[in-house]
């Protein structure tokens, strides 16, 4: 008899912090910077990742920081209800809040470290740095609307 793993028996809640963060794949898709438009409300999503993400790792560069660093920094411990549907479909914190499984290629499942660069699904081949942008240029990096989300 195997046993369970923790993602299958714990809710997002009941994990610990160690628990908790493992579940990331580093994709680095929830630290693209999103766009809102005034008018309709609309959200748009860029090539424009956050100035702290490593985009070789996929991981922030300032992790403890970031809240202070980065004040629109997503806070998925406390946010996640409201922030779900900015998450991708294939996100761990996603799936599991929707009671979905893990995609095969997570890390967790896969035991491979680039299991998310190898699925093609890491913002690495195609983001580039907030800090290598100007303000008024981020509109021009928009690569989709996000109606309801991802």
């Amino acid at each position: 008899m195997t046993q369970a793993n923790f993602w299958e028996t714990k809710s997002l809640q009941e994990m610990n912090d160690k628990e908790w963060e493992s579940l990331c794949d580093g994709c680095g898709r929830c630290c693209l910077v999103k766009l809102q438009d005034e008018d309709s409300n609309k959200v748009c999503l860029t090539n424009v990742a956050c100035k702290l993400l490593d985009l070789e790792t996929g991981r922030c560069s300032d992790y403890a920081n970031r809240l202070e660093a980065v004040p629109m920094c997503m806070n998925l411990r406390t946010d996640l209800p409201v922030m779900i549907n900015y998450l991708p479909e294939f996100c761990a914190y996603r799936l599991l809040y929707e009671g979905k499984p893990l995609e095969g290629w997570h890390p967790l499942l896969s035991s491979i470290a680039d299991s998310t660069q190898d699925a093609g699904v890491s913002v690495s081949e195609f983001a580039v740095s907030e800090s290598a942008v100007h303000p008024e240029q981020i509109q021009d990096h928009i690569i989709e609307t996000l109606t309801d989300g991802y």
